[in-house]
């Protein structure tokens, strides 16, 4: 039995949920996984997961191996870097999550050009709007919008992104404008649960912010649907500054109610500083920081 796979898969065994899941991240068969994890059991003679149909749990001693199997990989990959001389130069694999059209307008661009610049290193770009877990996901660097919860993370802060209400002219012309938030009980409303509740927008009221009721006429599941049925004069919607840039630049929606916008949201550039920090990471802050508070700079 080769111990450092048998951790290896102990490990995204309990990190997937269940045998299956584990079998689907690693693509191996089911009765493989259920079969090493057994060897496993009977070589350290002690149960590790207590299995049922549904999810796995850790027994006590299941909790100490993982905390000590996850440690010793750190330790592994961690001299596998140094040796492939991942501390002296740019080269080998950067992960790099980010949302999905924040990502998409703003972090992809920056990354085609630090890879034209460092040909030594590779970039894994994901691009979800759920909230990654760096540690468990294996994650190098995050690009987060909003407060960050969890002080343990580095970050450094490239910018700001509005909360911002908008329509089209058209709507506007037929409806009117809306002259402070309270205003909106009286206007059609597009919402998405991806920022707000369906039920409420929130505003600021001096230095309050509050939340105003609004009608939903239509709820979707992202922002470029809402933003849709904004241009084509459904109704009003509240959406980042960034995802209706397009059609703010292009006239097919206009901003409201901007005195009374919350405050904005950071844009930070997060990672974990544990251990010494990859020259590859190193150089993709330095390179993406400047370029991303510029991008931002510009869309505000």
């Amino acid at each position: 039995m080769d111990r450092l796979d048998a951790m290896s898969l102990f490990v995204a065994t309990v990190e997937a949920g269940s045998l299956s899941a584990a079998s689907r991240r690693t693509g191996m068969p089911l009765a493989t996984v259920s079969r090493r994890l057994s060897d496993l059991e009977r070589h350290l003679k002690t149960r590790l997961l207590n299995r049922s149909t549904r999810r796995l749990t850790l027994t006590d001693a299941g909790q100490s191996y993982l905390a000590a199997c996850r440690r010793i990989l750190d330790e592994v990959g961690e001299a596998e870097r140094a040796a492939a001389g991942e501390y002296s130069a740019p080269t080998g694999e950067l992960v790099i999550t980010a949302p999905v059209v924040f990502g998409r307008l703003h972090v992809l661009p920056v990354v085609t050009g630090f890879l034209a610049a460092y040909p030594d290193v590779d970039i894994r770009l994901t691009l979800s709007d759920r909230i990654t877990q760096l540690v468990d996901e294996h994650i190098d660097l995050a690009i987060r919008i909003g407060e960050l919860a969890d002080s343990t993370m580095i970050a450094t802060r490239v910018g700001s992104i509005r909360r911002i209400a908008c329509a089209s002219p058209a709507y506007l012309a037929e409806h009117g404008t809306p002259a402070k938030p309270q205003d909106l009980a009286g206007h059609n409303c597009i919402t998405f649960e991806g920022l707000t509740s369906p039920a409420t927008w929130s505003f600021a009221m001096g230095k309050t912010e509050i939340d105003v009721p609004v009608r939903s006429r239509l709820q979707v599941n992202t922002a470029e649907a809402a933003i849709d049925a904004a241009t084509a004069g459904l109704g009003l919607t509240k959406v980042l500054s960034y995802q209706a840039d397009a059609a703010v630049s292009a006239g097919t929606l206009s901003v409201v109610l901007e005195p009374f916008e919350p405050s904005p949201w950071p844009v930070s550039l997060v990672h974990t500083g544990q251990g010494r920090l990859p020259v590859k990471l190193r150089a993709f802050l330095d390179f993406a920081a400047p370029r991303l508070k510029e991008r931002l700079a510009r869309s505000l």
